[in-house]
């Protein structure tokens, strides 16, 4: 039967390269592929456009969009706490029932619907956000429906490079669902995968000249203090957001606290004495713009922010390139 290609798209730079080379693949070998992005609610609007117009400024296919549903947990949750009689600490409280009652309802935001659900955001011990954000919705909606017609090969940008995890991966692979994995791009290393973006003359995802190193999630919980440090500069907003949404999932938990970011990512004596409340994401936000063990502020903190800056030197490239150009041009 005819095989069914799935490309995973992110909108960071793997996979868009994945999604390049997919489209190279089709041209030589004559197959169509569709794409898919997970919406997790939680990236920054460049991302968003940067899918939206993927498949229109390589004339490839549109980049198809899901979204994870937690309505139906968020209900089972609500009729559990109404109904849970046990005495406290196992039990809740009846100040802390009236609470998470009022609050418990779906957002729309997949992200902020899954901390309602979990009681918590996602940790590096407990990183639940992947599955039940990205994996789970796209198998659910996209890869489930399409086994019913044949079988399913899905391409997904995952580098060794990138963690020692990852590194463990095959790079094909039958999985539980029935579907095919294909990690084309394993081996490749970062620069092989801009050389992918430069051949087809397709610029990266714009937040990666502005100082991200990833840009899956605004901000990752696994993100760096630096990485930090630039999204509280060069956008406050995404900082104000997630502070709203550690609120509204505090008021859900049976604790009455709940931070964005976990104990073992943020400072202070909490991570001696757990008694202590653990810093919000607004305090780990300000501790971000510190040098020296959080002891003072960095020097260049207050600066304007550079127009352009990426941990992957694309920025001395786009130089570089300018240069050549320019040098050619006085030749001429």
């Amino acid at each position: 039967m005819k095989i069914q290609h799935i490309v995973s798209v992110s909108g960071g730079k793997d996979s868009t390269a994945t999604y390049l080379l997919a489209l190279e693949y089709s041209q030589h070998h004559d197959f169509d592929f569709r794409a898919v992005f997970a919406d997790t609610g939680h990236e920054h609007p460049a991302t968003l456009e940067y899918v939206r117009n993927l498949g229109r400024i390589t004339n490839g296919p549109e980049v198809e969009i899901v979204r994870a549903d937690f309505s139906e947990q968020i209900a089972k949750k609500r009729e559990f706490i109404a109904n849970d009689a046990r005495p406290s600490p196992k039990g809740w409280t009846t100040e802390a029932k009236a609470r998470a009652l009022e609050i418990l309802q779906p957002t729309g935001i997949p992200f902020l619907d899954l901390a309602l659900w979990k009681g918590r955001f996602p940790s590096r011990k407990a990183q639940f956000c992947t599955e039940e954000l990205k994996v789970a919705p796209i198998h659910q909606q996209i890869v489930f429906p399409a086994l019913r017609c044949g079988p399913v090969l899905q391409w997904v940008g995952v580098r060794a490079e990138e963690s020692a995890v990852r590194a463990e991966y095959r790079r094909f692979e039958r999985m539980d669902t029935g579907a095919y994995v294909w990690r084309p791009i394993h081996r490749w290393t970062v620069e092989q995968v801009f050389d992918m973006h430069r051949r087809h003359r397709v610029e990266p995802n714009p937040l990666y000249k502005l100082g991200m190193g990833r840009v899956g999630c605004m901000p990752c919980i696994n993100c760096q203090k630096s990485e930090l440090s630039e999204i509280a500069r060069r956008f406050p907003e995404e900082i104000a957001r997630v502070a709203e949404w550690e609120a509204i999932a505090s008021a859900a938990s049976k604790r009455g606290q709940t931070t964005f970011f976990s104990v073992d990512k943020t400072p202070g004596d909490h991570t001696a004495d757990h008694s202590l409340p653990i810093p919000g994401v607004r305090e780990a936000a300000e501790w971000a713009r510190t040098s020296r063990g959080g002891r003072q502020f960095d020097l260049l903190d207050g600066l304007p922010a550079p127009s352009c800056s990426s941990v992957y030197g694309l920025c001395d490239a786009e130089v570089s390139q300018s240069d050549t150009l320019a040098s050619k041009d006085a030749a001429e």
